[in-house]
């Protein structure tokens, strides 16, 4: 785990997505994530009485759902101080060689790169 001060441009448009489904849902948390063929999802916090998920899995879910058999990165938009268990292993479940979760404030500095390969 460490630090990122500057992403890869396509990471950085993840963050731009995740940034940007976040303010526009106005949810807690946004997050986008890149699929193998470099196609992009994006997600907010679901809250709903019978479906609660965090918006990175809300993210691999809409990519699962679409075909994504392998996740590349993923970026996900929070206050929150850490990555959650359930949204690191979300992601590890497609993650490839060299996957990554970018942990990013509401004003897009990242503060966490873990590595999300199984």
């Amino acid at each position: 785990m460490s630090a990122t001060p500057t992403l890869e441009p396509e990471d950085a448009k993840l963050v731009t997505l995740a940034r940007s489904t976040r303010a526009r849902l106005g949810r807690p948390e946004g997050a986008a994530v890149r699929d193998g063929d470099g196609r992009t999802y994006a997600a907010a916090t679901v809250a709903l009485p019978s479906l609660r998920l965090s918006a990175l899995q809300a993210a691999v879910a809409a990519a699962v759902s679409s075909g994504a058999g392998v996740l590349e990165a993923a970026v996900v938009v929070t206050e929150a101080e850490a990555l959650g268990a359930e949204d690191l292993a979300a992601v590890g479940d497609l993650a490839g060689p060299g996957s990554v979760v970018h942990r990013v404030g509401p004003d897009a500095a990242v503060r966490e790169t873990v590595a999300a390969g199984r």
